[in-house]
């Protein structure tokens, strides 16, 4: 977290704070079945191993969706209605809090696991957007997003739109890739992001976002 956000979560810390065999036939086969074999194992190393769930009532946060979050993550809410003690500091709070169309409402800590990022989730209120559009728009808030390239999903039912993107830092000349997904639901839009330290630690931690996408499905209604 840099910049515009570091100095946001500083000021919303102290608010807080005061508040394979081979084929018959030859090689040629064999080959073909080991790189499948290497694919799909490839595949499975891609996706972390599930640590527990979200979303659900009783869950550490409940969300318009479900999804499995990766071992050893901790998870946590937010509380987006944080008032801090002048305009100032509400401003940095806000600017941490919210992001164009969505609030943050879910934070997931990758630090007992080895790694510095979060995976943070962010919802919104109903209307007639889709997937992209939430995506479009969250981007639009995010001073320093570049380079974005689009992409859709389906998951358990739910169509949703991701993002692969650059986050730049000019203040600490610092350029990072980042990612996010969007679905949207009856109960509004639910946005997941990625971020991380750097790039290499964001690529660390795609897995636990892709177990989040391959398990992710709305939430039933209360």
């Amino acid at each position: 977290m840099t910049g515009r956000r570091a100095a946001a979560a500083a000021v919303l810390m102290t608010v807080l704070a005061g508040c394979s065999g081979g084929s018959e036939g030859g090689s040629e086969g064999g080959d073909t079945k080991a790189s499948a074999g290497a694919s799909a194992r490839e595949k499975e190393s891609s996706v972390a191993r599930s640590g527990g769930s979200v979303g659900a009532q009783g869950s550490p946060c409940e969300l318009p969706v479900t999804f499995d979050f990766a071992e050893d993550w901790e998870a946590d809410a937010v509380d987006a209605a944080v008032e801090a003690g002048s305009e100032e500091a509400q401003e940095a709070v806000d600017a941490l809090l919210y992001q164009g169309p969505v609030a943050l409402v879910c934070e997931l800590d990758a630090k007992p696991a080895g790694n510095i990022g979060f995976l943070r989730v962010w919802t919104g209120k109903p209307g007639e957007t889709d997937a992209r559009e939430v995506l479009e728009a969250f981007l639009a808030a995010e001073n320093g997003a570049a380079e974005e390239k689009y992409g859709t999903f389906e998951s358990n039912g739910l169509r949703g739109a991701e993002v692969t993107y650059l986050y730049s830092d000019e203040l600490l000349e610092e350029t990072k890739e980042e990612r996010a997904v969007a679905v949207v639901t009856t109960r509004g839009p639910v946005v997941l992001h990625l971020g991380g330290l750097d790039t290499e630690e964001h690529r660390a931690m795609v897995p636990a976002l892709e177990l989040a996408k391959q398990t992710l499905r709305a939430a039933p209604e209360k």
